[in-house]
This record gives C-alpha cells, sequence and structure tokens, in this order.
C-alpha cells in the first residue's frame, strides 16, 4: 500500500468519525427532568400535581414527597438526584420558594427556562 493511500484512507476515517461526533444532537435536558420522566410520568400526570389535596405545600414537603416516592418504588437515588428532581417538579408545577441550593447537579440556579 502506497503511503498516499495510506494517508487517504487515514484521512477518510478521521474526518468520518470527527463529523460523526458533531453530527450528534446535543442533549441538554436537565437531569431531573430526564429522572422523572423516566422514573415517575407512567403513573403521575399533571393532574397529581395541580389537585386540591396535594401533599407537596412547600419546597420542603415537595422534596420530602419526592424522596418518598422515588424509595417507595425502589430506585435508591442520591440526595442530588432527589434534588435535582425536586427543583424540576417546582420549576415545572409549583413555584414554591427555594429553602436549599445545595446538591444541584444542573448548575448554579434552579431551572428557570421552564417557567415560560
Amino acid at each position: 500500500m502506497t503511503v498516499t493511500r495510506q494517508l487517504a484512507i487515514a484521512l477518510c476515517i478521521f474526518f468520518g468519525t470527527h463529523t460523526l461526533v458533531h453530527a450528534q444532537p446535543k442533549h441538554e435536558e436537565p437531569r431531573g427532568k430526564l429522572l422523572y420522566e423516566t422514573h415517575c410520568n407512567a403513573c403521575h400526570t399533571l393532574k397529581i400535581h395541580w389537585r386540591e389535596q396535594k401533599l407537596a405545600t412547600d419546597w420542603g414537603s415537595l422534596k420530602a414527597e419526592v424522596s418518598r416516592w422515588q424509595a417507595s418504588i425502589g430506585l435508591s437515588w442520591s440526595e442530588e438526584e432527589i434534588t435535582d428532581v425536586t427543583h424540576y417538579l417546582n420549576a415545572a408545577h409549583y413555584d414554591f420558594p427555594v429553602t436549599e441550593q445545595k446538591g444541584l447537579s444542573q448548575g448554579k440556579k434552579p431551572i428557570q427556562a421552564l417557567h415560560q
């Protein structure tokens, strides 16, 4: 095999894989949203978040409900995952004042884009 042919093959491989990597869609969904949609959406419709007798009445009770339900279905989420899901639900449905910022894995602030 000639040097020119080897170089041509190497360039095709390099640019072919380079293009594939950049062709992948960026996935910037918040982890809390992904966890909720993957593990909770099957049973939880929007009705559960808007019903009259909801158990979540503030940030602390919302986080307690997330923790309770993930444990009851055997998910074994970390504190960080529970906090991420709580932030997602709060931003998407409740809008309670957030009383803690620790454990956020999605950045420095709760998700604001969901209010739009």
